[in-house]
């Protein structure tokens, strides 16, 4: 089925995908410490917090979840419009994974090179993964992999495959054992969060074309429009602005960091929304050398982020805390 002229072509892939499997968008992305200071502060690091807030710490770092951001511009330029019936107000952000290859450098040029990794018809939806690999400009070392999939209700029927292969980390279910959880971290978020959030690199009040700040929620969408102005929340079916879900998956991965140590990746599920304002909890356990880990809202007894893990440096995995 699928044109064996293409790269990554698969053969079980329709025509239709094959095709667009072959688009690769590459880009920069440069950034100094105050990026990765903006990133920190948006997922709630603290002015105490010197190591994540002050350049001139001697620690100093980004939060492991700042491979995020990078890869945002590319991911985001790939065309979906050969879906089917395709209708950017029926996407949904259903999954991040983002694995981190090597130390996050405190500023730099990077390059991402994005294409699709994976397309499921699912009959009345098409479910479609994204891969960007970042690399470091000069030396050329690799040093975020995301995997972003997107839902695009009514966009199915194009043939192809309906089950996607095992990816381990990025496709793994991240059940919770049947036990108290080892580390509970909760976190009130603040009013204004999503308006800080934002400055990472979605500034565009309509966000159209946006793959990854879309959110899914059990029955309706609402665009990354929702996160900041009134109006564009009523769209979604909210009567107030949501917070990004990438934010509260920096949040969880701030809570991972702080109870178990580093972790070379992390995988989340979009499960519901969150208001700013609201407290988030994190539940984890540790199961050998992986984080499973759910978050919910506090106030509403929702969870937010579910079959959702960690995988712990081999430091962090023997049992070393930050």
């Amino acid at each position: 089925m699928a044109d064996s002229t293409s790269p990554f072509a698969d053969f079980q892939d329709s025509p239709i995908v094959a095709q667009a499997e072959k688009e690769v968008v590459v880009n920069q992305y440069s950034y100094t410490e105050r990026d990765v200071i903006l990133y920190n502060l948006g997922i709630g690091a603290t002015e105490t917090q010197l190591q994540w807030t002050y350049e001139g710490a001697e620690d100093f770092s980004a939060l492991p979840t700042f491979g995020v951001i990078p890869q945002f511009s590319a991911s985001s330029s790939l065309s979906l419009d050969w879906l089917p019936d395709f209708d950017l107000t029926k996407l949904l952000h259903g999954e991040q994974y983002l694995s981190i290859k090597a130390p996050i450098p405190t500023n730099g040029d990077l390059v991402n090179s994005a294409r699709i990794l994976e397309v499921l018809d699912k009959g009345n939806a098409a479910a479609v993964t994204i891969i960007v690999e970042t690399r470091e400009k000069h030396s050329e070392e690799v040093i975020f992999e995301n995997q972003s999939t997107v839902f695009v209700r009514g966009s199915g029927g194009f043939g192809g495959r309906r089950t996607g292969n095992d990816r381990g980390s990025a496709t793994a279910p991240n059940t919770p054992p049947e036990r108290a959880p080892d580390a509970i971290i909760e976190e009130k978020t603040h009013t204004s969060q999503a308006a800080l959030y934002r400055l990472n690199g979605d500034i565009n009040p309509l966000h159209v074309g946006n793959l990854l700040y879309s959110h899914m929620t059990d029955e309706s969408l609402t665009l990354h429009d929702t996160q900041i102005l009134p109006e564009f929340a009523a769209i979604g079916g909210f009567d107030k602005p949501i917070l990004h879900g990438l934010c509260s998956m920096g949040i969880a991965g701030k809570h991972v960091l702080q109870a178990f140590g580093p972790f070379q990746d992390i995988k989340v599920r979009f499960s519901g929304i969150v208001y700013p304002g609201e407290t988030l909890v994190t539940e984890m356990w540790k199961e050998g050398s992986k984080v499973v880990f759910i978050t919910k809202v506090q106030e509403r007894d929702a969870v937010v982020l579910s079959s959702a893990g960690a995988s712990l440096t081999k430091k962090a995995a023997t049992g070393a805390k930050l």
